[in-house]
């Protein structure tokens, strides 16, 4: 069946006409079907390049989905349970402490009342947090001040910095979004024995047909990849205006080889590259993972009660989280076009997919704005295209 997309490519072009972004690709799926593609605005404003299906984004927290699924594969293969401790695989990872809710240093702990298991990591509820997102705490300050994320350093030491640095609450009790996931990109390695970026590439990359993702672009892949742009006002995501940032978010990221390959939020991809990822965790066909895997990282996994949350936002009553993204389980005004069900994700430069059974409809977003994770862009978008396709239904 054939819809019409018209309204979804004029609200995407009115984005870019208002200087909110200077570019956006994006597939809609129906089943494992592209039932609308387009690549609108530039992928260079200043040059005027204009986006194409090839140009290359950075993906940022959408490769938590890739890593996730590195985690699956090997746990489909008996390699560990879920419920296992982490410390069993990364022995620096025992015996943590857990900061007071009162506390007026870092050094204010107390014992924690259970270990990390794998599927707290896999879910955002270690205790661990990410030094991005929570500007003048305890833990923000101790994260940056001893470079937990940094990008001259391999996994291997981000554990060993984790292992002397408290939790902000004991594992399996709250949920907060955190580096848990390049954790489990360490634990890849220590398992499967190859670094992270080559059991990826083996494992998914190869296999999916995904040739241009990785966490480094060939020298003479640089010109594909888009510019990336900040908006006017944090605190005001639709005030016109885009600043371009060349060196986000660090110098070379990218562009030239660096130890960490970060499981959270390293790699770069295509529109293409990443509706095949999305397309191997859809049923009637090949899937990636086996499909009762597949039903299990779609599933809520926190605790009655438990919703994501983030600084900005607050609580976000209804999103629930799963074993790769989070899950709608109810709807709510902040997400009014989501769906029962939806499992979704994004990046912090608007990169986002989401996956729906209830309708059958799939859809993978790539943009080059700062800090646009959930922007109104994503939400009119989903609204339009869920119009589109029930008008014709």
């Amino acid at each position: 069946m054939s819809y019409d997309f018209t309204a979804v490519r004029a609200a995407m072009q009115r984005y870019v006409d208002q200087d909110l972004l200077a570019g956006v690709s994006y597939a809609v799926l129906e089943g494992r079907a592209t039932v609308d593609e387009a690549c609108i605005g530039w992928a260079d404003k200043e040059r005027e390049v204009a986006l194409r299906p090839d140009h290359v984004f950075r993906a940022f927290s959408n490769t938590k989905l890739a890593t996730s699924s590195a985690v699956l594969l090997l746990h489909e293969e008996g390699k560990f349970d879920l419920e296992d401790p982490v410390e069993l695989y990364l022995p620096q990872l025992r015996k943590l402490r857990v900061l007071k809710r009162e506390a007026q240093s870092i050094d204010d702990t107390e014992p924690a009342k259970g270990p990390i298991t794998i599927r707290h990591l896999m879910t955002h509820t270690s205790g661990l947090s990410y030094g991005l997102f929570d500007p003048g705490t305890l833990l923000f300050d101790a994260y940056n001040e001893r470079k937990v994320r940094n990008a001259d350093t391999p996994l291997s030491d981000m554990i060993e910095r984790l292992a002397e640095l408290p939790l902000r609450f004991h594992p399996g009790t709250a949920w907060e979004y955190s580096v848990a996931t390049d954790v489990l990109g360490r634990l890849v390695e220590v398992v499967s024995g190859q670094k992270f970026d080559a059991f990826l590439k083996a494992r998914i990359f190869d296999r999916l047909g995904m040739k241009d993702t990785a966490f480094t672009l060939p020298e003479s892949e640089h010109h594909r990849l888009v510019a990336y742009y900040s908006g006017a006002d944090l605190l005001d995501p639709m005030k016109p205006g885009l600043t371009r940032l060349e060196a986000s978010p660090y110098p070379g990221a990218n562009l030239k080889p660096f130890a960490r390959l970060s499981g959270g939020g390293g790699l770069v991809s295509t529109l293409p590259d990443m509706v095949a990822l999305v397309r191997s965790l859809l049923p009637d066909g090949e899937t990636l993972l086996k499909p009762q895997t597949i039903r299990r990282a779609m599933t809520n996994q926190l605790p009655a009660g438990m919703n994501i949350r983030f600084t900005n936002w607050g609580e976000m009553h209804g999103k629930g989280h799963g074993l790769a993204g989070s899950v709608t389980l109810a709807p709510s005004d902040f997400d009014p076009g989501a769906t029962v069900g939806e499992f979704q994700w994004g990046g912090v430069a608007g990169t986002h997919w989401w996956i729906s059974p209830g309708d059958g409809l799939s859809c993978v977003v790539m943009a080059q704005r700062a800090m646009a994770f959930w922007h109104p862009f994503y939400f009119e978008l989903k609204k339009l295209v869920r119009q589109a396709t029930r008008r014709q239904k």
